[in-house]
Formats: C-alpha cells, structure tokens, sequence
C-alpha cells in the first residue's frame, strides 16, 4: 500500500483561501500525483481562488456553489466529460450566518439551523449522490468536522449541531456506498477561526495536548492524502482525529 495518487482524479470542494484546510489537502492531492478538480463558491471569490488553484500545475478550476442542485449537477457534468470518473471527493465545506455565531445557542433561529444544515451537511449528501456514478473503481470521499461536534465549544452554536449531524451523515453514506467500494469519512479538528476567543482556544490546547503544541495544516492536509490513498482501504465510516491528541484529555 502506499500513498501514490498518479492516475487517479480529485475533486475538492472549499477552497477559499491559501490558510484553508481545503486548500491544504488540495496541495497533498497534487504532490501525491492526483488529476485535480478544485471548486470555489461564488465569483466574489474567484479571484483569490482561481489564481491559487491554478498555481499548481495542471489543477481546474470550478466554480459551484453547493447550495444550488443545479451548480452541483453542471459540475459533475463537466466532471464526466473532462476526466470521464472520478476517485476522489474532499468536502471543506461549512457555513452559518454570523449572527448564529454570537450569543447563546438558546436563540438559534429557525432559518439559521436551516441554512447550517443545508450548506455545511446535506451538501455532502448530494455531491456524494453526484460522485457515486463516476466511482466506477471505487473511492474515497472525505469531509471536515470539527470538536465542537461532541462537545460544548461556546458560540460554535448551532455550528457544532450541524457538525455532529454531518458526522452521523458519513456513517450512513458509508453503509449505502459501501457497496459500490466508495469509502466515506471525516478528518476532526480544532481549527474553527469563525468563532470568537479561537486564539485563546489555540493556547489551551497547546497547553493541554499530549504532544503539547497545535496542528500544522499540513498534518491535517497528509491525514486527507491517506484517507485518499490505497494505504486507508480498509477505512470507512470513521472520524479520524487530527488534534495532537487533545481529545483524549479528561481536563
């Protein structure tokens, strides 16, 4: 087994930025030999996106947002007709309107929970549902979840219901796709930069992780190469930590 992606091809949806974790898995896809399809949200962020996917060689550019069937569909379309199947599917995508963010989750609104449900968990339902028919080999999807997804994280709010729920999602697309050899799982981590008091957060869990520092994007972007790669065949359903162990600390 090894991590060797030559031949295979990759979309990856949520890439932003050059700080996003998207963006990082994105750059591992690459150096591991991945035909890459990369997508960015809206034209507001066509620029930055666009040009930061194109500097790797040979890497697309789409744009989709995930909220819209009819974005997902023509992109799978072009899908089908650029690279006729596809291997590969990373999900970095999560979104709740700011205001869900502030206060206490005791006032979370109804379209607020409507709208974090949508983009940041039934999004993965369908470009899974859109994926499935180009896995004709098999596959591996990957998603980003996020501690807050068991665990009370102040203001992550209705944020750390959405995940919890995207979490149960990966479980059951791994038991339907399983059949069709189409791996499902998530990546956890700390990084949550939405929310307030992130730096503070960052310094207790430097403080308090066994290996007593936070995780270099990179390691989050190597974990998603492997869960990619043939080395993870035998993993699915799962929820993967990638947190310098953090987690397993009672206080």
């Amino acid at each position: 087994m090894s991590f060797d992606l030559q031949g295979r091809v990759a979309v990856v949806f949520g890439v932003a930025n050059k700080r996003s974790i998207a963006w990082s898995i994105a750059q591992g896809l690459h150096n591991a030999g991945a035909k890459l399809a990369v997508t960015y949200q809206n034209e507001r962020l066509e620029q930055e996106a666009r040009d930061l996917i194109l500097s790797l060689p040979g890497a697309e550019a789409f744009m989709c947002d995930v909220s819209h069937d009819g974005d997902i569909d023509a992109l799978f379309s072009k899908l089908k007709e650029r690279y006729g199947k596809l291997h590969v599917l990373v999900h970095s995508v999560a979104f709740a309107p700011a205001d869900e963010l502030k206060g206490e989750f005791l006032n979370t609104t109804r379209e607020g929970f409507r709208v974090a449900h949508d983009v940041s968990v039934y999004s993965l339902i369908a470009v899974s549902r859109a994926a499935a028919p180009l896995m004709e080999d098999g596959g591996s999807i990957i998603t980003m979840t996020y501690y807050g997804a068991e665990k009370v994280v102040p203001h992550y709010n209705v944020m750390g219901v959405a995940k919890a729920s995207l979490e149960c999602t990966v479980r059951y697309l791994a038991y339907d796709l399983g059949k069709r050899k189409i791996r499902v799982n998530a990546i956890k981590t700390l990084a949550a930069r939405g929310i307030a008091g992130f730096g503070d957060m960052q310094k207790s869990h430097a403080e308090r992780a066994p290996l007593q520092r936070n995780v270099d994007v990179n390691e989050v972007g190597a974990t998603g190469v492997f869960l990619a790669s043939d080395a993870s065949s035998g993993i699915t359903g799962e929820v993967i930590f990638v947190d310098c162990g953090y987690n397993i600390m009672g206080f």
